[in-house]
């Protein structure tokens, strides 16, 4: 199932592009390097994202970048990396690379033709890409104008889709950082993560400003949503920006049956991208555990022959993560 889709406007777009072309902190660069070295000449460019970006330190953690290529083709001698890349994209992958101090870096790097990140921000019905890419992120690595003009066009795509999915299940009124934590709430629900319920606030912080401005840019290409001048709704909401949502009974009921569809697929997809994690990553099985050892502090312990056969084996485990709510 498709989104509609329709070009972003120009304000929105010149929005996503400056904070995308915004400084990164340097420890960033070697790890985009060795993106490079692994897919060449295909690489068109190198999306920064996620909590080493909000903390500002590329050193804590694992870093979350996206390739973007011209064809899986040309990154790939496997034929079934191909295929499962262009069946159920993204393929992620695990890099190493050292800073100017010596430092250890780590990045784990998802792999999307640059056309497909276009489709998947602005028209998949999932929220797998436009939930993450609403966010702001940075451009470290560009090819060409050309590359950008089409990566910023997605970026402000992502804001679109996210919002037109999410106001059928926002109230009346709303301040606008609340709406974002409402919305980004409802795109990480569709997942199985190991964060807890206040995840999706937390993303904004620090980062409230440009948040607002991201929808008010947007504001104007989504029906439904009218920005509201009242003074005692900006003294209720802190001053910040607030808006009203006009959307019938209607399209509210047929937004809310959407995201249960959503959920219902999400989950499946993201137990099906984890598996081929564990077929793409070295040590896939440690990475995957890892992470949800360092959310949801529980130990979990991984046998050898979890290891040698997670496909086989790793079932169980899933089974018991979800009944112990481990994963939501």
């Amino acid at each position: 199932m498709r989104t509609p889709h329709s070009s972003p406007p120009a304000a929105l777009v010149a929005e996503v592009a400056d904070q995308a072309a915004r400084l990164q902190p340097e420890g960033v660069a070697p790890l985009v390097d060795r993106v490079r070295e692994r897919f060449g000449q295909a690489t068109c460019a190198v999306l920064f994202y996620g909590s080493c970006l909000r903390n500002h330190d590329p050193g804590d953690g694992v870093v979350d970048l996206y390739a973007l290529v011209d064809r899986y083709a040309a990154v790939y001698d496997r034929r079934l990396l191909r295929l499962v890349n262009a069946w159920l994209p993204p393929n992620v992958f695990y890099l190493e690379a050292q800073d100017a101090q010596g430092r250890s870096l780590r990045a784990k790097c998802a792999v999307i033709t640059l056309d497909d990140f276009s489709r998947g921000t602005t028209r998949w019905f999932e929220t797998y890409l436009w939930g993450r890419f609403a966010q702001p992120c940075r451009l470290a690595y560009c090819r060409d104008e050309a590359t950008r003009t089409q990566v910023n066009d997605a970026l402000a795509g992502a804001v679109l889709a996210l919002w037109r999915a999410a106001l059928p299940c926002l109230p009346d009124t709303f301040a606008a950082a609340d709406g974002w934590r409402q919305a980004l709430a409802l795109s990480y629900g569709v997942e199985l993560r190991p964060e807890g319920a206040s995840r999706p606030a937390s993303l904004l912080t620090g980062q409230e400003a440009e948040y607002r401005r991201r929808l008010a840019a947007a504001s104007e290409a989504l029906p439904g949503l009218t920005p509201i001048d009242d003074e005692h709704h900006r003294d209720e909401h802190h001053r910040d920006e607030c808006y009203r949502n006009t959307l019938d009974a209607t399209q509210r009921r047929r937004g809310r049956r959407a995201w249960r569809w959503r959920r219902r697929q999400g989950r499946m997809l993201h137990i099906a991208r984890l598996m081929k994690a564990v077929l793409t990553f070295e040590n896939g099985v440690d990475y995957v555990v890892w992470k949800l050892e360092r959310h949801s502090g529980r130990k979990i312990p991984v046998s050898d022959r979890l290891r040698r056969y997670p496909l086989l084996f790793g079932w169980p485990l899933l089974w018991r993560l979800l009944r112990e709510r481990v994963l939501r």
